[in-house]
């Protein structure tokens, strides 16, 4: 009852956000939609997640397209340093950009993306990555500095091959969407032997 409450209350006036992310724990479509109304976003597009304590430092920089996914990263609107050389050198010295998630973008845990990037569309940047320039479309990267590793549409045929030879590829079969509720149990379950056995 009080979930619903807070939950109602973040979503119709944007206050409470810390309340309502410990207390609601959303998915990243729910919170991105929280963020679509009350985060200063330039632009949030369709069918976009963003996992909560994703780190966006200046949203009115940021843009999402449509299937855009952001999973515990940090986004950097703005080089911080440039308050420190002001003093330091006596400037006024400024240095902020833009990034701009074009579709079908996921960005993976830990991953940092800098100032003045492009990423896709139809991109991938891996957990853990330091993306400091513009990620072509269709490229998957990683490292730091992070760098094309792949394309993507060779690790979805890749993934599609290896998926026909799973143990539970016949459920993967039936699932509408990425996940359904009412197959995740007999999922796990036939994972978990997979994995362990009968231990």
């Amino acid at each position: 009852m009080l979930k619903n409450i807070v939950k109602k209350i973040a979503f119709k006036t944007g206050r409470f956000k810390k309340l309502y992310l410990r207390l609601c724990n959303p998915s990243g479509y729910e919170f991105a939609s929280f963020e679509r109304k009350w985060g200063n976003y330039h632009a949030i597009g369709e069918d976009c997640a963003i996992w909560p304590y994703t780190n966006v430092t200046n949203p009115e920089y940021t843009r999402l397209g449509n299937n855009v996914m952001l999973t515990n990263c940090t986004v950097l609107g703005h080089d911080g340093s440039i308050a420190v050389l002001n003093k330091a050198y006596n400037k006024k010295l400024d240095r902020v950009g833009k990034v701009d998630f074009r579709d079908n973008v996921f960005v993976g845990h830990g991953a940092i993306i800098l100032p003045n990037v492009t990423i896709g569309p139809n991109a991938i940047v891996a957990a853990g990555a330091v993306v400091s320039k513009n990620v072509p479309e269709g490229t998957i990267v990683a490292g730091i500095p992070a760098r094309v590793i792949g394309r993507v549409d060779d690790l979805v045929d890749k993934l599609e091959r290896e998926t026909a030879n799973l143990p539970w590829a016949s459920l993967i079969k039936q699932r509408e969407g990425s996940f359904d509720p009412k197959l995740e149990p007999a999922l796990k379950a036939l994972r978990i032997k997979s994995f362990f056995g009968n231990d």
